[in-house]
């Protein structure tokens, strides 16, 4: 029952995975969410992010920031990094997805997405069939709604975790 959210890949955070290697294995495009994957909650993107975003273009990545945040906050974080966004994504829910896919020029099987949500982020990759990693959130202190979702999320690791996966 769990399965449709247990995610491809997990890691400790965004910053450790190895993009490099997933080059080398066919991926061109890569769709991020932002709070809490790439900085804090509302945070602006840090000199870890720009040294990241400029690494995956050197690669030769396309990357697009895909969040459920209103325009102003994914139009902030982007101004220095330069990548394609989608706002208002509605997360899980598909169009948002695809929307990105096709700023980017990619498709399913050789896009990723990188976020910190089972059941927005992952969930939503996993509906149209894109490799998904999750992270774990950069910071602890988030949002009410978010906190009661990461008790659920917590149900769900485990089983993912009876299941032979580790976190």
């Amino acid at each position: 029952m769990f399965e449709m959210f247990f995610p491809d890949d997990t890691v400790e955070s965004t910053y450790d995975i190895d993009f490099e290697k997933l080059y080398e294995d066919g991926y061109r495009g890569i769709l991020f969410d932002i709070d809490n994957t790439l900085v804090e909650h509302g945070k602006p993107a840090d000199a870890r992010a720009l040294k990241l975003f400029e690494r995956l273009k050197n690669i030769g990545y396309e990357c697009c920031l895909i969040s459920n945040n209103k325009e102003q906050r994914v139009a902030s974080f982007n101004e220095k990094i330069g990548v394609h966004m989608i706002f208002k994504a509605n997360k899980p829910f598909e169009k948002g997805y695809l929307l990105g896919m096709e700023k980017m020029q990619t498709n399913a099987e050789n896009t990723l997405f990188v976020g910190d949500q089972l059941f927005t982020d992952v969930w939503g990759a996993k509906r149209i069939g894109i490799r998904n990693i999750l992270v774990k959130p950069i910071d602890k202190r988030e949002e009410i709604q978010i906190v009661l979702k990461r008790y659920l999320e917590r149900i769900v690791l485990k089983e993912y975790e009876k299941k032979g996966r580790k976190r």
